[in-house]
């Protein structure tokens, strides 16, 4: 039951700094290993996987404030660059293109399967992360700052923004989380 203990100390943290229980060789070698193990519809390994940190980390957190014009509060960005490192999570929509027209009848489908797979990934690196003691939140500021990502790292146009996960040493425990009626979701017949 170790993946079903790995899920439960997963958590969102958004009280994050800068100081990582293990060394960053170790977070990609994470990161690394889970992208590859990570299926994908037809095998198209269609996701692609930014790691920000250091400076880059706070001048992206930076930017994204300017990006939306003190619409979002400079407290809420700060926590987010708090943190050691930003993972943008991406899907190759060249690589979804080629298997559209390679596969017509399932053409509506791989961009569904892309993000099914991009889903996959993050869930499984978040609780990666957490394994070696690393907090991390999930947001979604694409696509407004999808043209700020593409240049400030000269990102392939073909790769499509779908999630930002801010990662670093956990400062504070969110708290518990409330039981649930699981039957309220899940049915057995």
């Amino acid at each position: 039951m170790k993946l079903i203990d790995n899920l439960k100390q997963r958590r969102t943290y958004y009280n994050l700094n800068k100081n990582l229980p293990v060394s960053k060789s170790e977070v990609k070698k994470v990161i690394e290993e889970i992208t590859e193990l990570i299926p994908d519809a037809f095998n198209m390994k269609s996701a692609r996987v930014l790691v920000v940190m250091d400076k880059k980390q706070d001048e992206l957190w930076d930017r994204i404030f300017d990006t939306f014009e003190g619409k979002v509060p400079r407290e809420k960005i700060d926590g987010f660059k708090a943190a050691a490192g930003t993972i943008l999570y991406f899907y190759d929509e060249e690589v979804v293109g080629a298997l559209q027209e390679n596969f017509p009848t399932y053409a509506d489908n791989f961009p569904v399967w892309a993000n099914q797979a991009n889903g996959m990934l993050q869930i499984n690196i978040w609780t990666g992360l957490i394994e070696l003691g690393i907090g991390a939140n999930l947001q979604h500021y694409n696509p407004v700052i999808d043209s700020l990502v593409q240049e400030m790292f000269e990102i392939p146009k073909s790769w499509k923004l779908i999630a930002q996960m801010p990662f670093g040493g956990i400062v504070t425990e969110p708290d518990p989380k409330e039981k649930e009626n699981i039957a309220d979701r899940v049915m057995f017949v």
